[in-house]
């Protein structure tokens, strides 16, 4: 992964990181029963869950690309290689 790719990775995985923090404190200070917080906590983890898994299907779908071009690169640069000789 480039320079480039790993710095808007931690970028993303801090602001995710800022969203969870930021949305617990919001839960623990919110003036509700603690029923309705520990079911608004079991719904938020519901979806953080999903969207943890799209993020990951997105990085993982990401780097098969990545693989997948290099991969062609390889075979390009053999082929002329194989031809110069």
């Amino acid at each position: 992964m480039s320079d480039q790719g790993k710095y808007a990775a931690k970028m993303a995985a801090l602001v995710a990181g800022g969203a969870v923090v930021g949305a617990g404190i919001g839960l623990l200070f919110a003036p509700q029963t603690g029923a309705e917080t520990r079911r608004d906590i079991g719904r938020y983890a519901k979806k953080a869950q999903v969207n943890a898994t799209r993020w990951g299907r997105a990085v993982q779908s990401g780097v098969k690309d990545v693989v997948d071009r290099s991969k062609a690169i390889v075979q390009k640069r053999d082929l002329h290689t194989k031809e110069a000789a």
